[in-house]
Formats: C-alpha cells, structure tokens, sequence
C-alpha cells in the first residue's frame, strides 16, 4: 500500500514536496489534489513541532506517523469535491466564452462588408454645435408624422451608450451640450456600430426630431441618424475609460487620470462655472472702472511669511515663486487707478486640508483713497455683483441649480463682527482652540473653530480687527486700538474664510518700523517703500481664492475639485 506523508508543521504544499516522508505535504487538501484517494493509498499526517507533550506524554510521539482521521478524509473529501464542480463549472464557461467569443468574430467579419454610404439626395447639413436650440437653425421634425426637421452635422464624441437588438442610443458630447442619436437599419449593423466605445469621436448627419411623448433627452429632442463616420476610436475593455476612472476609484487614482476625469459631468460642469466666474469678477471691476493688471510670478520679496515660500535658483541668485500680487499692485494705483489682476498665487504649505491648494487662482485689488469702511462695502458689493451675474449666465446657471440646488444669494448687509467678538462667540459656544483650551486674544483661530462658527451662524461674515501680532507686516493699525489691524477675512458657510484684506500702512515711518519688528531687510522693497516717499495714500486691497470661492458656489467638499489640475503637497502631476 502506498504511503502519503502530511506534515501540517514542517510540509510544504509546492513544487519542492513530493509526499514522501522527507518531502512531506503540509494539507491533506493539497495530497488529495496530487494524489487521487483510492483504496491502495494511506495518508498519515503529524505535527511534528506542534504535537502537544505534557506531563507524561511519549516526548517520541510527536514524530510519530499517524493515519489520517476520519472527519479529517471526511473534510478534505468535501473540499476536494467543491474543487472538482468549482473547475469543472470554470472549464465550462471558458468553452461558453470561446464558443461566444468566435461567434462574435463571425459577425464581426460580416460586419464588415456592410458599408453605408451619404445618400446624396437628402438635403446638405448644417453643421451646429449641440447646445444650438434656436428654431431659426434648427427646426425640429415631429415624432409622429413625416413632418421633417433640420438636416444637421454633429461632432463630438460618446458619452453614453445603449444598444438594443435592432437600434443604438448614443449621447453625443462637444464640450458645449449633449444630443441624443438614435441609428438604426444597416447603420447598427457595421463593424463601426458594434464595436464603438465611450469617448470614441464621431461625425453625424441627420434629421432633428422632437423625443416622443413620455420620453427625456437633452432638450428634448434627438437625432435620427442617416449618416456615420468613425474619426477617432476610443479604447475598450481593459483600457475603456469607465474603468480607468471608474466612479468608486481612489482619489490619487482620480488625481493621476484627472484628464479623463475631466470629461465627466460634475468635473466638467465645475470649470463652466469657473469660466463663469472669472468673466462675473473681470465683468464686475471693468463697472467699477478698475484696471486689470498682470504682475510678475518671479519675485524675491515676500508677502506672507518665509516659511511657506517656493525658492528656486534664478540665474545664480535666489527668487521665489510669488506668494501675492498685493505689492506690485500697490505700484499701479498712483498711475492707474483702482486695479485687480488674476493670476497664480503659490504657498509652500505642507497642509492636506480641503482647503489648501499649493497653486491657486489669486483676485488680488487694491483700492486708492479709502477708508476700511470703503473697503468692506467694496467686498460686499464685489461679491454680490459677481453672483448676479453667474446666476444669470445661461451656462451656470442650470449648473449651479444642480450641483448645488439649496444655494441662495447671500442677503445684505453681511455680518460684521470683531475678532474680539469672535473670541467672545467661540468661548460662549465652548469651542477650543487647537489646544484644547478656551480661546484667547491673541489666537490665530485654526480653520476647524473657524469653519464651525461660520456654520452655525450660516451667512457671509466680516471678520474684522485681528491682532498685529498674527496679521502680516504691512496691515494698518486701528488708530482707536493699536492692539489689532484694520483687516478682515470673508468667511462662507461650508468652506470658511474665501477673501483676506486690509487697509495698507500709508506711513514710511511705520512702515520702516514694521520692517524692523519682523527682522526684515527693508532694501529689497525699496521700491514698495517707495510708494510712501512719493505722494503717499490711504488705501488697501484683498485677495479672494477663486477655488474656495468655487467650492462655497458649487458646493465642491474641497478645492481641489475646483482646480483644472490641483496642485497641493505631493501632486505635480499630470
């Protein structure tokens, strides 16, 4: 009778075991799988480093050969039998998939002889975009006569996809709107037809029908296709675009793919209301009468603190990417008025919060011959104005009320409140600070305390009158409390602070003083200090994050949503 050796210590269930007694198998499981039970075949199993020995047990015993149990056969049997049906149903549906597999490469091989030609009969297309509606271009055919519709030629690529027996449903996209198209007869039998994937890039031609009662489509209408062409294919199966950025995936797989995540809906939808935005606020200072300017992305000053600065070598001398526009607008308004730009700010943060961007879009102002007051009703009034006018646009509009269908336009005037009142409202309400303790005068409140007051008092708040020691060098002093600055952070319910600004020091003296209590070197901003030497005057200015401000619009849980390609600690890429 031949023997099997099982060692569930010692052996080993691979290509090194032969279930010989030096080459012991570790699992039963694994000897039935190499050697078939039979009647001619014993199993005898151990533990050879396991094998209990207690007070008066054979300390031989554990090495001893033992056969194997009944229940242990008994299990092993099962196992190998629920082995036996799980391959033999895997073998069948190998054979069912090559068996469909080669009846798909037939049709597919007689697929290709269906050619579709133009019939050059029909009227000659217009070419529209697909968010055209205007009866005068495009007339629409009725669903339930021969009344026609307008010809038309579309292009875009597939956004959707249904097939059915004898007809095909694709959702066409162009960046500017959606079509439904409908193919039927010969055009859903080409090999085109049944191979086409999301994404690829088509050309239409067709007549444009009213959808049937009782059924949707983007603007309720579709088109009846009449003519095809195929321009660029977009890859399937393995590769297809649903799997790479399938809607469950990880956020850095998100991030890593962000140039197909950009062809969903949401993604897509956020930067048309971006695009909105940035017209709103260029739309907005141009009423004002305020000059767009472009400043230098390459400085060697600061503005915000040394310590979240991005340094680089510039030929042989060290610069900075900028962290604020503010200063170099500050140049402009002696000779050119009130004055904005909108350009890349950078802070070298090592901050992962919701809120934090490495690059940003940064509305920098700054405003000449005011008084603090001017400056919050300037704020006031800027922000309301810009969302006037994206909640009127025709694109954002329908977006906004999607995304974000609770948002409503913030009532006037916004609440104005001091930082001491605010240290007062987070004591009353036992929020801590990041310590744990009770806020103080003094405290530069974290973002969490921030946000959560924000919440509560849900609406727009001035949050005014920080303390000099946390603000930066050049804010204003109170002349009534020398104790804080004539600053003020704009604060949204559900993303927190969106806008940070300040009256500027207008004093050379105090100016110079500052630079001194920082422990700055004044000589590399002569020609900011300057601007108090030649014809000095009250002003100040701010600087409002266009991806926060998106994220409070659009209701987005983080900015990064609102970033074509977000840059934040350890993303450069794509």
């Amino acid at each position: 009778m031949a023997s099997i050796y099982i060692d569930e210590d010692a052996g080993r269930d691979d290509q090194t075991a032969n279930g010989s007694e030096s080459a012991p198998y570790k699992t039963l499981l694994h000897a039935f799988l190499q050697h078939d039970p039979s009647e001619g075949t014993q199993y005898l199993t151990r533990k050879s480093l396991t094998e209990p020995t207690g007070e008066g047990a054979d300390p031989e015993s554990k090495l001893e050969w033992k056969p194997a149990t009944k229940s242990a056969i008994k299990k092993a049997t099962n196992l190998l039998e629920q082995r036996k049906k799980k391959a033999a149903k895997e073998q069948q549906l190998a054979i069912r998939e090559k068996e469909e597999a080669e009846k798909r490469r037939l049709v597919l091989e007689e697929a290709k002889k269906v050619v579709i030609k133009e019939d050059t009969s029909l009227p000659k297309p217009v070419r529209i975009r697909l968010d055209v509606t205007d009866p005068a271009i495009v007339k629409l055919g009725s669903p339930e006569s021969d009344t026609p519709g307008t010809r038309v030629r579309v292009l875009g690529r597939v956004h959707r996809l249904r097939s059915q027996k004898d007809m095909i449903f694709l959702t066409l996209s162009d960046g500017y709107g959606y079509l439904q198209c409908v193919l039927t007869g010969d055009l859903v039998k080409t090999y085109d037809a049944m191979t086409l994937t999301l994404e690829t890039s088509i050309a239409l031609h067709g007549e444009m029908r009213a959808v049937p009662p009782k059924q949707h489509a983007p603007n309720n209408r579709e088109l009846h296709v009449d003519f095809y062409t195929i321009i660029g294919r977009a890859a399937g199966d393995k590769e297809a675009i649903t799997t790479r950025v399938a809607h469950d995936s990880d956020p850095q797989t998100l991030y890593n793919n962000r140039h197909l995540v950009l062809r969903g809906e949401t993604a897509s939808s956020v930067m048309k209301v971006r695009a909105a935005t940035l017209k709103a606020f260029r739309q907005t200072f141009d009423e004002l009468r305020m000059t767009e300017v472009t400043p230098p992305a390459m400085v060697q000053t600061q503005v915000e603190g040394g310590s979240t600065l991005f340094k680089f070598d510039y030929y042989g001398e060290d610069a900075y990417l900028t962290q604020s526009s503010q200063l170099y607008l500050e140049t402009c308004i002696p000779s050119l008025g009130d004055v904005f730009c909108v350009c890349p700010s950078f802070r070298a943060e090592k901050s992962l919060t919701r809120r934090h961007l490495s690059e940003y879009t940064h509305i920098e102002s700054e405003l000449d011959f005011i008084e603090f007051t001017d400056l919050l009703d300037h704020l006031e009034a800027v922000i309301c104005r810009v969302l006037e006018i994206v909640l009127a646009d025709p694109v954002a509009k329908p977006i906004i009320a999607q995304l974000n269908p609770g948002f409503q336009m913030p009532s006037r005037p916004f609440l104005r409140m001091k930082y001491s009142d605010a240290i007062e409202w987070l004591r009353e309400h036992e929020i801590p600070n990041e310590e744990g303790k009770p806020h103080e005068f003094g405290d530069d409140i974290a973002e969490a305390a921030e946000r959560k007051m924000t919440d509560i008092i849900n609406r727009p708040i001035f949050l005014t009158h920080f303390p000099a020691e946390i603000k930066a060098f050049y804010m204003k002093k109170d002349p009534e409390d020398r104790r804080v600055t004539e600053s003020v952070d704009v604060l949204m319910p559900g993303v927190g602070e969106i806008v940070g600004g300040s009256m500027r020091m207008d004093d050379w003296d105090e100016l110079m003083a500052a630079y001194k209590h920082e422990g700055m070197d004044p000589s590399p901003y002569y020609w900011y200090t300057d601007q108090r030497k030649y014809g000095t005057s009250p002003h100040g200015g701010y600087g409002l994050g266009l991806e926060r401000f998106l994220a409070w619009l659009c209701a987005r849980y983080t900015v990064r949503d609102c970033s074509l390609y977000p840059r934040f600690t350890g993303r450069c890429t794509p």
